[in-house]
């Protein structure tokens, strides 16, 4: 894969059940592509914990990212603890790490990037 795959101009792809997972290389290199750091657990899935300074600001990150999440068709697992948000991704037709959770991944970043900018 080349480093400059932008992946907030890409869009999820459905899989379907026998697709395989990424393999942990393939992992690596996607991992190389976030711009914050987010935790791999094997090639199985991806989080991210996200603090905000209350919780009314934590659900309006909530909902930026259920927008991304309905607009991709890919849903991540989210917990929220008051100011904290956690954000997990696997695709969960195939058991593991698709390109999906990535382009998600990195969409999520967007979101806070755009609130630093303005």
């Amino acid at each position: 894969m080349e480093q400059e795959v932008d992946l907030t101009k890409k869009k999820c792809v459905p899989c379907e059940g026998g697709t395989l997972p990424l393999k942990l290389e393939e992992v690596a290199s996607y991992m190389k592509l976030l711009k914050t750091p987010w935790t791999a657990e094997g090639n199985k899935k991806i989080s991210r914990q996200f603090k905000f300074k209350d919780f009314k600001e934590a659900m309006m990150f909530v909902g930026k990212v259920a927008e991304v999440a309905n607009n991709e068709d890919h849903h991540p697992d989210i917990h929220i603890y008051y100011n904290k948000v956690e954000i997990e991704l696997s695709t969960h037709s195939i058991g593991g790490l698709s390109g999906n959770d990535f382009i998600v991944a990195r969409k999520i970043e967007k979101l806070l990037e755009k609130k630093e900018t303005d």
